[in-house]
């Protein structure tokens, strides 16, 4: 699972602690005070942050609620103008999540037409990102021979990034990985066959 819960941090010398559990954070210095945010993340859910400071512990579990390091005071929402305010630098300086895009396969190196209707949306995706770095990595299910499916999924992924580049997508690199039925994303037996698994996914950052 991938943890991308934000807070914005501006810090002094109070020598207090925060415990974060699996979240990313900013860190500013130098400002009138001191004080944590907690914010939304892209997918709308909202992390946990606890704060022990020398004057007390405070959470904060409501986007956009903060609290001074010292646990002086308790989590209170801190208004837009004051956070454009203290971190529009920060916030405008966070880099962009990377996202990630399933293709299924009819057959062999053949897209769905649910997948190939995905393609535009890749594009559009990298076109709106700076030196893009993209991975294609193809998988199979675990029908027919190892050696025959570390063949097929090095050919999905390479089919998928042919039509990609066909198709004009802007990227500073490319790469290619192909992991047969190592990762599957639904278990199965040997010979069997499972179309979750005939896939090649995209990863854009």
């Amino acid at each position: 699972m991938r943890f991308s819960t934000q807070i914005l941090f501006s810090c002094k010398a109070l020598g207090c602690r925060i415990f974060i559990a699996g979240v990313a954070y900013l860190m500013i210095a130098g400002c009138a005070s001191s004080y944590v945010v907690l914010l939304e993340n892209q997918d709308g859910t909202t992390g946990k942050v606890i704060i022990k400071g020398q004057k007390g512990e405070q959470v904060l579990s409501i986007a956009n609620q903060g609290a001074p390091l010292d646990g002086s005071a308790p989590a209170a929402p801190v208004s837009k103008d004051k956070l454009n305010k203290d971190f529009s630098a920060a916030i405008a300086a966070q880099p962009r999540l990377p996202v990630s895009y399933l293709l299924y396969f009819r057959k062999d190196v053949l897209l769905t037409r649910e997948s190939e209707a995905l393609i535009p949306k890749i594009i559009a995706e990298a076109a709106d990102r700076q030196a893009v770095d993209i991975s294609v990595i193809g998988h199979t299910d675990t029908m027919s021979t190892i050696k025959l499916n570390e063949r097929l999924s090095q050919q999905r992924a390479a089919k998928i990034i042919a039509l990609l580049k066909k198709k004009g997508i802007n990227f500073h690199a490319i790469t290619l990985e192909s992991h047969s039925e190592r990762n599957l994303l639904i278990l199965t037996p040997d010979n069997t066959y499972e179309p979750r698994n005939r896939r090649v996914e995209v990863l854009i950052r």
